[in-house]
């Protein structure tokens, strides 16, 4: 990378610590934590981007640093108020996170079977890969209240109600379609660097979200009260 990548991408994740600064200053445990996970995950893909090799590559596309640091911003930034505040901001998050994991899911498939199958299957496979994802997400909303009502803290995520899933689950099909309405092959380079194990982490990844959502599935609707 450029050194005018590497100061935008350093600006980005100073903004998201900044804004871990303001959450401890207010005594925002779940803005906090949001914004920790936030830095740790954006830190990592821009430390990928830019201090490792693979041949002639970064480890991991620059484009995949700035997508996941602008993305982890946003929902950090949310976590202090805009989430309540603005009725767009929830929306521009899942639309903007649920872009980037369709265009990493899209990129591994294409790379792993794209030559077996449709263009149309693939980009189906992509959309109904994050759609569940999303709703693993949302089923972690949930536990993250049943949680904090158990042992009476904030939650680390913020549950709206049913109505908010429902738009939530609407924008992440907005994202995923808008990847493969335009055809978005940023990161098939990157996948296919190691094709294998992009197959693998399609796989296990797959098996995970599904596993991990009928469980909190399973936990919520067995809760003693009967409430989910």
């Amino acid at each position: 990378m450029n050194n005018v990548a590497i100061a935008l991408l350093t600006a980005l994740l100073g903004a998201i610590a900044f804004v871990l600064a303001l959450a401890v200053r207010r005594r925002n445990v779940a803005a906090a934590v949001n914004a920790v996970v936030s830095l740790g995950i954006a830190g990592v893909a821009v430390a990928a981007a830019a201090g490792f090799e693979f041949g002639q590559r970064g480890f991991v596309a620059p484009e995949l640093a700035f997508w996941t640091a602008v993305a982890g911003l946003i929902h950090s930034i949310g976590m202090l108020g805009p989430y309540d505040s603005i009725w767009w901001w929830d929306h521009l998050t899942h639309t903007l996170s649920a872009a980037l994991l369709t265009a990493l899911v899209y990129a591994g498939l294409l790379v792993t079977v794209g030559s077996s199958v449709s263009i149309t299957v693939v980009a189906v496979a992509a959309v109904s890969y994050t759609v569940v994802a999303g709703v693993c997400w949302e089923f972690g909303e949930l536990v993250a209240r049943a949680v904090g009502e158990h042992y009476d803290v904030d939650p680390v995520l913020v549950y709206y109600g049913w109505q908010d899933t429902a738009y939530d689950l609407v924008f992440d099909v907005v994202g995923a379609a808008l990847v493969v309405a335009l055809d978005v092959r940023v990161f098939v380079d990157l996948a296919a660097t190691a094709p294998g194990t992009t197959r693998q982490l399609l796989v296990w990844s797959s098996a995970t979200i599904v596993a991990g959502s009928v469980l909190m599935a399973l936990a919520l609707f067995a809760r003693p009260d009967g409430q989910s």
